[in-house]
């Protein structure tokens, strides 16, 4: 059903200067839908995300993210679109200066909140879904890279996105923290939140399965198990 998606690119190019990183390459993505981007270093998967956040452009093409055109998107239109997304990045790009809670404070001041006691509960409600609650006051430094992953998780998770673009989250983790990462992504999608997960770790993916589209070639492709 066409109403069920939540992106849906048709032939696209996307460029990081000179280089043609993709090429005519086509995906949807339904609500709710658990995806793994997989390809080698330099393939293209980063630039996937970064276009659909609109920190690089899309060349070519037709691009629909929610009601977004991003193609055609206007940059007074890009704060509130990247409203609607939750992004985790592999090196966790918390402020070092401040503790958890005025990290996750800081994203919701500058997205708009404004009241005191209902910021601090949309804290503690996304620090619980992630199993940090009592780890609000803690600096970024004092935890682990788990525990930071966990709360750039939350982070991505304050303005209830429809969406959350999670490049290579796992990529500076050890296997067991890697799991548990993944694992909670997972719980999340199954909570009604896309996740669109880059990777290149084959283990993780054959571990907890879902969809697996290959950047390859300037392409996309769903991978069919055999």
């Amino acid at each position: 059903m066409e109403e069920e998606l939540l992106l849906k690119l048709s032939k696209i190019n996307i460029k990081r200067g000179e280089n043609l990183i993709l090429r005519d390459a086509s995906f949807t993505l339904r609500n709710g839908e658990f995806v793994y981007i997989i390809g080698k270093v330099g393939s293209g998967k980063s630039s996937l995300l970064k276009a659909l956040y609109c920190e690089i452009s899309i060349e070519h093409g037709k691009a629909r993210l929610m009601e977004y055109n991003i193609c055609k998107i206007k940059p007074k239109e890009i704060p509130y679109l990247r409203r609607k997304l939750g992004i985790v990045f592999q090196d966790f790009q918390l402020l070092t200066d401040r503790t958890v809670d005025r990290n996750l404070e800081f994203v919701l001041k500058a997205t708009g909140w404004t009241q005191g006691d209902k910021i601090q509960a949309r804290i503690d409600n996304v620090l619980q879904q992630v199993g940090m609650q009592n780890k609000g006051y803690k600096m970024p430094h004092e935890l682990s890279g788990g525990e930071q992953q966990r709360i750039v998780i939350a982070r991505a998770l304050l303005n209830e996105p429809k969406l959350i673009l999670a490049d290579e989250p796992t990529g500076n983790l050890d296997p067991e923290t890697s799991s548990q990462i993944v694992q909670l992504l997972h719980d999340i999608s199954r909570k009604g939140t896309a996740v669109l997960m880059t990777t290149h770790n084959y283990n993780m993916v054959h571990n907890y399965p879902a969809r697996v589209v290959k950047c390859e070639n300037g392409s996309l492709s769903d991978v069919i198990e055999e």
